[in-house]
């Protein structure tokens, strides 16, 4: 640095000289997020407000502002106005009272205004590392649209300070592209979100289920992603192709989770644009030649992330409606946020070979006091995500599956990880607007709450793996197609009954159950995305006794294979947990597969009924 300061004097003037060199209309670009030039900033601040008359009608644009910025200050109306490409909480405020602008825009196509001269850039006024022998200083935590504005401003004031790490990839700038150089060491600004770490928990939990070892994943803006992401520390070999390297992603290069060997593109590189987090993180990106940074226009590129084979993207949103639409820009008329990478990045995954997208939410806003899942998306919102960008939904209450799904499957699938306090309410305005069934049911309470503590992975005598769960509200699809699938004989040893037809009527009564009262087991098949139904037990409490009815059928093409051994084991298992005494069951004489289940699990046949069928009992041994 002082070898630069020998060899360039007249990079190093004083504030005011550098500032002067602003006119009035300019447009001057400020460094965003965590890399903005506080020390910087507050000159430029201050030296407008000691000369009011110096600087007229500039804008000044950020992709967005997270520092302590005074652009909503009425004193400043006729020196600056800010306009930003990604609301943040700093300019929120302003921008909804009319004293500050919000451009919607993917960040993808903001370095073309650039380039294009649609947003001129006069002036960039920005953050770098110190120079390195060579002269180079680095853009450190926000490449992002930096590097585009630099290349097209006229003026370019840097504030160099030695606690900006030194990053790979795009964010070099040579000490020679350099206007005016102010040095300021201080720390670099912090994002530190506060987040529900419960809630963070579940949803991280779930999420698990859906990332897989080897896929290369992005994660959004806000707290709640990069709190559920870092659960994902037990995967290995993910990749990272992301706009925002955020806490959690350092969290998982740092467990060793991500090593980024399977990419499919830039393999055992991290691609980033910019990153918010912590003093700590920063130290981690410095030097690390495992991470690279590059423009926006690269990163956020569709087709680039449509190139890397099982892209996963994980964003969140401010609310998502029963269709499937969701909005991460505003809450109603309020501007909130704005489109950023997130459509990016679920086209590009959803174009990706093997692909997904994920939308994370928290069930509920304002302290619980409204649902994120609503009917419809409140007048004047928008629409950030429209209905064929969403794969998942990932609440705290489960995971909804929308892919193909119809409006009613897809109510019903978001219905039922709303939190329940408002699913009454969701059913009854789906009905109204007959996007659900008219007759929909729904048990509300601690009764119709999914138990998913019950479910469990199995493995038969034959070796087939299956997913032991409690059957789902949202199952009705499953079920119908599986009913459907059952020979004739099958179907007649289970309902002893030649009728052949599943109606929607008849179907509610396996998926809308009161768990306290009915237990109805369905054997899947483990994959989550592709679930093919094999078999289903159940079980009635017959409140007399104090005992339970149980029944069983498998998908044809599964029998003899131990399935249905396991479902009695499961079953047996959970009633015992209920305190039930024993179970009950009816069987046709010639149901030879059902009448050796029994039997080798220690039912007695108690008497031949009228109807000719065997009343097989089992009364559950307790511990002395």
């Amino acid at each position: 640095m002082e070898d630069l300061r020998k060899k360039s004097p007249e990079k190093f003037p004083s504030s005011e000289t550098a500032f002067s060199r602003i006119h009035s209309g300019d447009h001057i670009l400020i460094g965003s997020g965590c890399g903005e030039p506080q020390y910087l900033l507050k000159s430029f601040i201050s030296y407008v407000r000691a000369n009011p008359k110096a600087i007229l009608d500039a804008e000044v644009f950020q992709l967005w502002a997270l520092g302590n910025v005074p652009y909503g200050d009425e004193r400043l109306a006729e020196n600056l106005r800010h306009n930003s490409f990604f609301i943040g909480c700093e300019v929120r405020e302003a921008v909804n009272k009319g004293l500050a602008d919000y451009t919607p825009i993917s960040l993808s196509d903001v370095p073309d205004l650039f380039f294009r001269g649609i947003v001129p850039v006069d002036v960039a006024l920005i953050q770098v590392s110190p120079p390195d022998v060579e002269g180079f200083m680095s853009l450190g935590v926000s490449v992002d649209i930096v590097k585009s504005a630099v290349k097209q401003a006229s003026l370019v004031i840097v504030q160099v300070n030695c606690n900006m790490p030194r990053v790979s990839g795009d964010g070099r700038l040579h000490a020679d592209d350099v206007d005016y150089i102010l040095p300021c060491d201080e720390p670099l600004i912090e994002y530190r979100p506060e987040v529900d770490e419960e809630t963070a928990g579940k949803i991280g939990n779930y999420l698990s289920r859906l990332v897989h070892d080897g896929e290369t994943i992005q994660a959004g803006y806000g707290g709640l992603v990069s709190s559920a992401v870092a659960h994902l520390k037990d995967k290995k070999h993910l990749g990272v192709h992301t706009e925002l390297l955020s806490g959690g992603l350092v969290s998982l290069l740092r467990s060793g989770a991500v090593d980024n060997s399977s990419k499919t593109v830039n393999p055992w590189k991290t691609v980033a644009s910019f990153c918010m987090g912590t003093q700590e993180d920063y130290r981690f990106l410095d030097g690390n030649t495992g991470i690279e940074f590059r423009g926006i226009e690269y990163t956020n590129d569709p087709l680039v992330i449509a190139g890397h084979e099982n892209m996963t993207a994980i964003n969140s949103a401010l609310g998502i409606d029963l269709t499937g639409q969701a909005t991460e820009e505003s809450v109603g008329k309020s501007f909130y946020g704005g489109i950023g990478g997130q459509a990016n990045y679920m086209r590009g995954a959803v174009l990706s070979r093997n692909g997904k997208s994920i939308l994370v939410l928290e069930s509920t806003a304002e302290g619980g006091k409204v649902s994120r899942i609503m009917p419809f998306l409140e007048e004047g919102a928008g629409v950030t995500l429209n209905r064929g960008d969403v794969h998942y939904v990932v609440t705290e209450y489960g995971i909804a599956y929308l892919h193909g799904k119809n409006i009613r499957e897809r109510a019903m699938e978001l219905i039922s990880i709303a939190h329940p306090r408002f699913r009454p309410h969701l059913l009854a305005i789906a009905k109204k607007n007959n996007i659900v069934y008219p007759d929909q049911a729904l048990i509300s309470g601690k009764n119709g709450t999914y138990p998913e503590g019950l479910e469990a992975y199995r493995t038969t005598r034959t070796g087939l793996g299956i997913l032991l769960r409690p059957v789902k509200i949202t199952d009705e699809h499953l079920l119908k197609d599986f009913f459907y699938s059952l020979s004739e004989e099958s179907l007649y040893h289970r309902f002893i009954s030649v009728r052949k037809d599943m109606p929607h009527h008849r179907l509610q009564d396996y998926t809308v159950i009161d768990y306290e009262k009915r237990m109805i087991i369905l054997a899947v098949s483990p994959d989550e995305k592709d679930e093919e139904l094999i078999g289903v037990g159940q079980y009635d409490i017959l409140e007399d006794s104090h005992t339970a009815e149980i029944a069983f059928v498998v998908r044809d093409k599964y029998q003899n294979k131990g399935v249905g051994k396991e479902l009695l084991k499961y079953l047996t298992y959970i009633a015992k947990k209920k305190g039930l005494l024993g179970f009950k069951a009816a069987v046709l004489p010639d149901n030879k597969a059902m009448t050796t289940l029994f039997e080798e699990a220690g039912f007695e046949a108690d008497k031949k009924t009228a109807d000719g069928l065997y009343e097989y009992r089992s009364i559950f041994r307790r511990r002395q």
